[in-house]
């Protein structure tokens, strides 16, 4: 059992970084300093407001970008790397269970990190779930769900997510430019 102080700060942490940090007039440079006094390693990236970060085993590259709505649970371990790009309501999930008994089938927790690549683009939607490395200068498809590893420079779609073509660097200039 926890100690009383560690829970309550515990409590204060999560109202402060998913209450008033995650409030969207809070200006986005102080966004990202309040997340580092909490532990979480933010360099100078966006992150859009309303989101939810479950603990501190989070790291963000600089230029990258978190859209309204993300929930990122840093139960395993989370690494976002430079320049990428999550899209709105993304799902990141670092924890499941062992199949139990008929009688309570949500066994023992797992906790497994999850990696994303520089230069990756999660589209609005998709959910990554634990133990999913994603490599460098990926499209992940809105709506997708990655319950594996993603080789990089691909685009990646479906339910579960599964390569669907290479991208070339002019592949992903031209999707910038749109």
């Amino acid at each position: 059992m926890r100690a009383p102080a560690a829970v309550l700060s515990r409590i204060l942490q999560g109202l402060t970084i998913n209450g008033f940090v995650a409030w969207p007039v809070v200006p986005q440079e102080l966004r990202w300093m309040l997340l580092r006094v909490f532990g979480i390693r933010a360099e100078r990236c966006m992150i859009a407001g309303r989101y939810f970060i479950g603990g501190k085993r989070l790291s963000i590259g600089s230029g990258s970008y978190l859209n309204w709505g993300a929930f990122i649970d840093t139960t395993g371990g989370v690494s976002i790397g430079k320049n990428c790009d999550i899209g709105m309501n993304v799902t990141i999930v670092t924890r499941t269970h062992e199949i139990g008994p008929s009688g309570h089938r949500a066994g023992r927790p797992i906790e497994e990190p999850v990696t994303i690549g520089d230069g990756t683009w999660i589209g609005a939607n998709a959910v990554i779930l634990p133990g999913v490395t994603i490599g460098p200068g990926c499209v992940v498809a809105a709506g997708a769900v990655v319950n594996r590893d993603c080789d990089g420079d691909g685009l990646y779609g479906g339910v579960p997510a599964r390569r669907m073509r290479d991208l070339l660097d002019a592949d992903r200039n031209q999707i910038r430019a749109k």
